[in-house]
């Protein structure tokens, strides 16, 4: 956990119980770590066939700050690979930006 850059937390959206569980994830992994909720990515896994509402999750504070993501990788499988490469490239730029203004700090 240490020195990391960003936090991604997959759950089985179908369990009620998940939601509770990723506070204690949030607050061990994120939290803890001192991470910005950009940094963090939710991915809400549904079973295929589940038939559940995309729309009907209701997360608790902080947690619904969060980038949230569902996921169904029999139905669509482009909408999550394309998603999760949009949070990489930000952590990407994020931790650039940071290295940018650490150097900019020791030369000026």
């Amino acid at each position: 956990m240490k020195d990391s850059h960003g936090v991604v937390i997959i759950f089985n959206a179908d369990i009620p119980s998940h939601l509770k569980e990723i506070e204690m994830w949030y607050s061990c992994f994120v939290q803890q770590q001192f991470l910005q909720d950009t940094q963090c990515l939710l991915i809400a896994h549904h079973k295929p066939g589940s038939g559940s509402d995309k729309g009907n999750l209701s997360l608790s504070p902080p947690l619904n700050k969060l980038k949230l993501v569902h996921s169904n990788l029999e139905d669509d499988p482009e909408e999550i690979r394309m998603e999760f490469i949009k949070y990489l490239k930000s952590i990407i730029n994020s931790v650039s930006e940071s290295r940018d203004r650490e150097e900019m700090s020791i030369i000026t």
